[in-house]
């Protein structure tokens, strides 16, 4: 019987430029071109979105190194304040454990940074490590991280597109496409109105049968939203999603309430653990949750949060996430379809969600993706980085 592996060492390092942090792109790329968002009540800070910051933080890298040499790791967004959260706090519940010990590890982790932490960059962390744990298993194990979560339930991912693009996600083979809002409350109906015509203008090109769908990136209010519902709803909006600040939970029970029939409300991708994710769901609040994985809690908690979901009805499609989240939803029969962010700087063209960051990427073709076997999630990290180490344990 082969001897259990033990942790022996937790590093973090912070990376710039795309990969986890995938708003942190040259100015001019679609990501970052007037979309709408809470500071959008502010004229200054409505043109771009790294104008109030949302690029600051950059990726976190943590790796955790088991005693026989292998070395299992993730990204996401957390940047130097997680680097440090992992360094200083968060190594002392891995080091010396077995590399099974991953629900424990979790439990430790989150309860004892609950007195600073709960949601946000804490979270973002704890994620980063619960990654990389999946990761360190599966290659010990030499089993994908598909295999460690039960197997997969299809035998491939179908996506939709998230960009500027849908017309072209289209002729890529994606089953819709997801577009960002570009004008909030604050600008008025001369706003809406352009919000309206962009949605007129796309659904003219992409024909009936094509799904299409508005991200309002927390930015709206629940008049705003309810009217650009309504009035969505002429060009077949599928959903739409993120429309209020991610706390208002009463706002989107009732937003859910006065949208038409046939349009679903979505939200999560800025909601974390399965305590927020109950509150959404008990309260009606979505008919699709969308967690990051690299946010939420990380795998751990995501099987948590699905299990929530499937017991209220509700269909689970993470957040972007890439490797991390395409492991997943190939497990679960309510996460029937997945998300593609389209990082092209234009989004015409396919290229891996992460990139430059990670090596073995896998990108969906004519809309779709077998996940590769490889051991853990199937990446490696790309050495041609440079990577920073700003602190130690």
């Amino acid at each position: 019987m082969t001897r259990e592996r033990i942790i022996t060492q937790v590093r973090a390092y912070t990376l710039r430029g795309g990969g986890a942090d995938y708003h942190d792109q040259a100015r001019g790329h679609w990501i970052d071109d007037h979309i709408a968002t809470p500071m959008s009540v502010y004229p200054e800070y409505r043109e771009s979105r790294q104008s109030f910051g949302i690029n600051v933080l950059g990726t976190l890298v943590v790796e955790i190194e088991a005693d026989d040499g292998t070395v299992g790791f993730s990204v996401t967004t957390a940047g130097e304040l997680g680097a440090f959260i992992v360094e200083k706090h968060l190594a002392r519940f891995l080091e010396g454990s077995k590399v099974t010990d991953i629900e424990r590890i979790w439990d430790q982790m989150y309860k004892s940074t609950v007195f600073y932490g709960r949601r946000g960059v804490v979270l973002n962390a704890i994620s980063g490590v619960d990654l990389a744990l999946y990761d360190l298993l599966g290659r010990i194990r030499q089993e994908p991280v598909f295999a460690l979560l039960g197997g997969p339930v299809r035998d491939e991912l179908v996506f939709y597109a998230t960009g500027a693009r849908p017309d072209r996600a289209k002729e890529l083979g994606f089953i819709g496409g997801k577009m960002p809002l570009h004008h909030g409350p604050a600008e008025g109906e001369e706003g809406l109105r352009k919000n309206l015509e962009m949605l007129r203008d796309m659904r003219e090109k992409v024909g009936d049968d094509f799904w299409l769908m508005l991200d309002c990136w927390m930015s709206l209010d629940l008049d705003y939203a309810t009217r650009l519902a309504h009035g969505a709803s002429e060009y077949g909006l599928k959903w739409i999603e993120e429309a209020l600040l991610p706390d208002d939970y009463w706002g989107y029970a009732e937003l859910r309430r006065r949208v038409p029939a046939n349009m679903l409300v979505t939200t999560g991708e800025h909601e974390a653990t399965r305590w927020g994710f109950r509150q959404l769901l008990e309260m009606g609040a979505a008919d699709i949750i969308q967690p990051d994985v690299g946010w939420c809690g990380g795998i751990t908690e995501l099987i948590k949060i699905s299990a929530l979901a499937d017991a209220h009805g509700a269909m689970m499609i993470p957040h972007g996430s890439s490797v991390y989240s395409y492991h997943f939803v190939v497990t679960r029969t309510n996460s029937p379809f997945s998300e593609f962010l389209m990082m092209h700087e234009t989004a015409e063209e396919v290229v891996p969600m992460f990139s430059p960051m990670l090596l073995g990427e896998p990108v969906p073709v004519n809309g779709r993706l077998r996940v590769p076997e490889t051991p853990g999630f199937g990446v490696e990290l790309n050495p041609e980085l440079e990577k920073f180490r700003p602190y130690t344990h």
